[in-house]
């Protein structure tokens, strides 16, 4: 049987790596520790992914991404997500796909942890700027870590839009 595939180079900018949760580099950022394991120059730009571990009431309110689409998927715990107007219950082994300038958010219900990629990359590049280095590779005291301050500057660099309005996530909403 002949070998019909073909003989493609590598993706341009496209690196063989193995990256490991344990020695990636790590940050502190919103009460959660953020472990980046693909970073954009490992894929030319087209993919990043991050280890995130979280605790209870952690998560991010309305937000789109302009130019990414974001994935989860749920290593552990139990999250509730905002994903355009409908809101979803995930757990453990769901998966979330997120397309780019959709409205979205997410909160923790129980202790988590996940992966979260983007395609094309880039939001990593805001973790690595806005957070601290993690001093352990553990969920972070609770309000050890720098508030979100972006400027409007940083959100059009990464892409991001937090939206105005009421977040059906929190206490009391809905």
């Amino acid at each position: 049987m002949a070998d019909d595939t073909p003989d493609l180079p590598a993706v341009p900018g496209s690196v063989p790596f193995v990256h490991n949760v344990g020695e990636a580099p790590a940050y502190w950022w919103l009460d959660i520790l953020w472990v980046i394991l693909v970073k954009g120059e490992d894929t030319g730009g087209r993919y990043s992914l991050m280890y995130e571990a979280l605790p209870v009431g952690s998560g991010a309110p309305p937000h789109k991404h302009a130019w990414s689409d974001e994935h989860f998927y749920i290593l552990d715990g139990e999250i509730t997500f905002l994903v355009g107007d409908e809101i979803k219950k995930g757990g453990k082994g769901d998966f979330v796909f997120v397309p780019r300038n959709t409205r979205h958010a997410f909160r923790v219900d129980k202790e988590a942890a996940f992966l979260n990629g983007y395609t094309p990359a880039g939001l990593e590049l805001a973790i690595a700027e806005m957070a601290m280095p993690a001093p352990r590779r553990t969920i972070p005291p609770k309000g050890a870590t720098p508030l979100p301050n972006m400027s409007p500057e940083q959100y059009r660099r990464y892409g991001m839009d937090n939206l105005s309005g009421p977040n059906p996530l929190e206490a009391g909403a809905r």
